[in-house]
């Protein structure tokens, strides 16, 4: 029950923030609105630890700025590549070993690794994690390990083993 009243709070704060009105009647629809969706997510049983995963806490937030960061340098890096006349592209296929115990754990991983562009999860197995990249640099393994350590601490509190 806690996570679907978190799960409605969160909905309304960010319905709050998009709709800039504050009128009883449209804070009434935002309400009613809000708590429908908590309600059919609860009949579709959508609300718990994965669906609303309030167990992150502040560390998604906290891994979210770097990720951002590591997102617009690998931007860059991609850019450089197909600027360059010689188009140094050199396509290649790795395996990684995930850290995360639970499947959200790997799935934001995963989805991390995806996000930076040259980059894509294209399939997980157990704690695999199959890997294209536009480059050979661009899955040098330091990165995915940072990323991997940095996932596993937004997951559990704690540094994950490589």
């Amino acid at each position: 029950m806690l996570r679907a009243f978190g799960l409605g709070a969160i909905l309304f704060i960010f319905w709050l923030l998009l709709s800039g009105h504050y009128t009883p009647m449209l804070i009434g629809f935002g309400l009613g609105s809000c708590g429908l969706i908590v309600y059919l997510a609860m009949r579709m049983d959508l609300v718990d630890h994965e669906g609303v995963p309030l167990q992150l806490g502040g560390r998604f937030w906290v891994y979210f700025p770097w990720l951002m960061k590591e997102i617009f340098i690998a931007n860059v890096n991609v850019a450089r590549v197909i600027l360059n006349p010689k188009l140094p592209i050199s396509p290649v296929v790795t395996h990684f070993r995930a850290s995360q115990k639970s499947d959200l754990g790997k799935t934001i991983y995963a989805n991390s690794i995806t996000l930076t562009p040259g980059t894509i999860t294209t399939s997980i197995e157990g704690q695999d994690l199959e890997i294209h990249a536009l480059t050979l640099k661009d899955i040098d393994g330091r990165e995915e390990d940072e990323m991997d350590h940095r996932v596993s601490w937004v997951e559990s509190g704690s540094r994950g083993n490589s």
